[in-house]
């Protein structure tokens, strides 16, 4: 098979990553950058994105499939059906902790299959700390991994860093992220 016939690796990660948050009792936000094919209330719903708890206490039904993650959820005590194309996840990732991963936008280029091409130019991932949260979440066209450093593998000596400037906050109001349940 070559890539042109392979499927997207997005609804696998996604998948995998909310195993790995309800494996260690962390919850899972997935962040979804809104348009007309998207189904959320939208009243939830600021700069086209909006943050969904997709935990099992906050859903019922909840199916993280190929195409689509499909779910009922309460907001302000009214039951609501939320459908998210895959597609328009920008990212998925632990609240308690940040760790996750973020996805190319969608306004990505598309080829004719239908799949993300990152754009020309830009690297495709990089490491952020393991508390940081995703602020605008990517630049266009990049996928931030959020990875924590108990990944390293045992004995392995990490080589000398010389600590960078930290990133200057943008002009504005800073970003939050609200609790929806």
């Amino acid at each position: 098979m070559n890539d042109l016939d392979s499927t997207s690796t997005r609804p696998y990660l996604i998948r995998a990553l909310y195993e790995w948050c309800t494996d260690n009792g962390l919850t899972p936000y997935v962040a979804v950058m809104v348009d007309q094919s998207v189904q959320v209330p939208r009243e939830y719903v600021k700069n086209n994105e909006i943050v969904l708890n997709i935990s099992f206490d906050a859903t019922s039904s909840l199916k993280l499939g190929n195409e689509f993650i499909e779910f009922k959820a309460r907001f302000a005590g009214s039951a609501r059906e939320i459908v998210v194309p895959i597609s328009r996840v920008i990212a998925i990732y632990a609240r308690e902790n940040g760790q996750g991963m973020a996805f190319p936008s969608p306004a990505a280029s598309i080829d004719e299959a239908g799949r993300e091409e990152p754009l020309a130019g830009e690297p495709v991932s990089r490491v952020l700390a393991p508390t940081a949260v995703p602020e605008p979440l990517a630049p266009e066209g990049r996928v931030i991994q959020f990875v924590s450093d108990a990944l390293q593998p045992a004995g392995e000596a990490s080589p000398p860093t010389v600590a960078p400037e930290p990133p200057k906050p943008p002009p504005g109001p800073r970003p939050s992220l609200k609790r929806v349940k």
